[in-house]
């Protein structure tokens, strides 16, 4: 390895680190990450510290040439500017080489969520067994709070007061927040902890040797309880997040209460629940509003008077 090669995979290392302990990045955020800057430092064959602009638009003008998705090369980009604006700030750099680069625009698709209906299907089974315990107060959390997978996963009992109603989360960048927990699922709780034994480690949800529950096993109870419930093994924590901020959103049309209640630190992360609510409002309308239903009067009349002038 040259003199090169270690300089900058420490400088990858020591960005990586500061996302992890400063910002509390997920690990999976964090590997994909490293395997973006790792490509880039590679295809540029050279320092990473004396990288220019023209280098980084010659790499995304490469990136499109592959083929690559526009979502791809946006977070490759992303992945990039993150780390020279780290650099910049260690003094390793004078200057952020991906700071005036853009990468190509891309539709933002909207997230998935569960209508009202389907959340009550869903949560409608019998919770006899110490699992089946376990994997509805798991799915009475994700709908009845919004919180992450990485959240939930590193609950302690300790950070729950059934009795308040609520629930201390630290989420991203190790901001703390509280949030309400309701009735149901304040009960499932209740429930799955009596089937913890004293002499148990206080996570919320163990694991296996004494360590919390892993985000897989989470992933994959959620997913099975879905195929029995809903017919469609499809569903993942992050949609009942979706779910539980347009089903808020729907009721309170609060979207700064819904912004400290997921922990967004922007309020434009939050403001994508306000296009799929506009999508329910618009069905609402169209569904209910005597104008709206005497536009589809009208059109089906004249559907209909087409026909029969074609009859012959």
């Amino acid at each position: 390895m040259t003199e090169t090669d270690d300089s900058n995979e420490h400088w990858v290392n020591n960005f990586l680190l500061n996302l992890d302990q400063q910002r509390n990045y997920s690990h999976r955020t964090l590997d994909a990450y490293r395997r973006d800057l790792n490509r880039f430092i590679t295809w540029l064959d050279s320092g990473a510290c004396v990288a220019t602009a023209q280098d980084v638009s010659r790499y995304i003008a490469q990136m499109k040439r592959q083929g690559l998705a526009n979502s791809s090369i946006q977070r490759n980009l992303s992945a990039i500017r993150s780390f020279y604006g780290f650099l910049l700030k260690q003094g390793a750099v004078e200057a952020n080489p991906a700071a005036v680069s853009r990468g190509p625009k891309h539709k933002r698709r909207l997230p998935k969520v569960l209508d009202t209906d389907q959340a009550a299907q869903l949560l409608n089974f019998a919770s006899s067994s110490p699992q089946a315990l376990r994997d509805k107060a798991l799915l009475e959390l994700f709908y009845g709070s919004g919180l992450r997978l990485s959240e939930v996963a590193r609950l302690r009992r300790t950070d729950l007061d059934l009795d308040q109603g609520v629930v201390k989360v630290v989420g991203k960048g190790y901001k703390e927040r509280l949030v309400p927990l309701g009735r149901l699922c304040v009960t499932a709780i209740g429930q799955w902890i009596l089937t913890l034994s004293a002499d148990h480690t206080d996570w919320l949800f163990p694991g296996r040797r004494g360590n919390s529950i892993s985000p897989r096993t989470v992933q994959n109870r959620l997913k099975s309880v879905a195929a029995q419930q809903l017919g469609d093994d499809s569903l993942h924590p992050h949609m009942l997040r979706h779910t539980y901020a347009t089903h808020m959103l729907e009721s309170s049309g609060d979207l700064r209460g819904i912004q400290e209640l997921l922990g967004h630190s922007d309020i434009a992360t939050t403001q994508i629940y306000t296009h799929l609510d506009f999508q329910h409002l618009a069905q609402v309308y169209d569904k209910a509003h005597p104008r709206a239903l005497a536009a589809k009067s009208k059109d089906a009349q004249t559907q209909s008077g087409t026909r029969n002038t074609e009859t012959p």
